[in-house]
């Protein structure tokens, strides 16, 4: 039996951060899936705000994905996934605070959103964050690197990649694409791709169109 076990969620993109995480570092740990739509009994005991990702470490247990991912870091420090030095290390929890409170909302709205115009502003706010992006981490941190802080992976990388291994969902639904002239992002995108930890637990875009069609396709309205 591992000493770390993950609660998760297959098709949950902040599980998918941790396991990510987990992977790269060669981490042990026992998977345990949980049904968000019936969560087991005493689940709350581990996760007291019934989400995914939580994880027990022996007597411990620790949840929020960012939170996680740090605490990972530091007690598993080898290979280390956050810079060494202080102000680096602020901009990759700016980074990370950046994918929650911006990115992720967008690229949210714009799948659920059933009405075009709401589709059609989602659009542009996600462009605007995509644009952010290219300029200021990839097109600044990143220098000649392929990863956010350049030849390193980090946290940061991990905590963005599953939104973009889910984006053929938003392309397939709302006809969103990474744009062409994001040529770092295009680029980033890539170089994760190729990584062992993200390989191993990755999924087709099949199965993101599949199971985000949910979410994409409105709810009908009995009368």
């Amino acid at each position: 039996m591992a000493e770390i076990k993950v609660y998760s969620a297959v098709t949950c993109p902040y599980a998918h951060r941790t396991r990510l995480v987990l992977q790269e570092k060669g981490i042990d740990f026992d998977l345990i899936e949980i049904d968000l739509q019936n969560k087991p009994e005493g689940f709350t005991k581990v996760s007291p705000y019934g989400k995914v990702p939580a994880i027990t470490h022996g007597d411990n247990r620790v949840w929020e994905s960012a939170v996680i991912n740090e605490y990972l870091d530091e007690v598993f420090p080898e290979p280390p996934l956050l810079p060494k030095n202080p102000i680096d290390r602020a901009q990759a929890r700016i980074w990370i605070d950046f994918a929650n409170t911006r990115l992720v909302p967008a690229f949210s709205n714009l799948l659920r959103s059933p009405d075009s115009q709401k589709q059609e502003e989602a659009k542009q706010e996600l462009y605007k964050h995509l644009e952010f992006i290219e300029n200021e981490a990839l097109g600044k941190l990143s220098k000649d690197g392929p990863y956010w802080f350049g030849e390193s992976i980090s946290l940061v990388d991990f905590t963005f990649y599953p939104w973009f291994e889910r984006w053929p969902a938003l392309k397939q639904y709302r006809g969103f694409s990474i744009p062409e002239e994001f040529t770092r992002l295009r680029q980033w995108k890539r170089a994760l791709k190729e990584r062992d930890s993200v390989k191993a637990i990755a999924k087709p875009k099949e199965f993101y169109i599949e199971r985000y069609a949910k979410f994409a396709t409105p709810t009908p309205v009995a009368v």
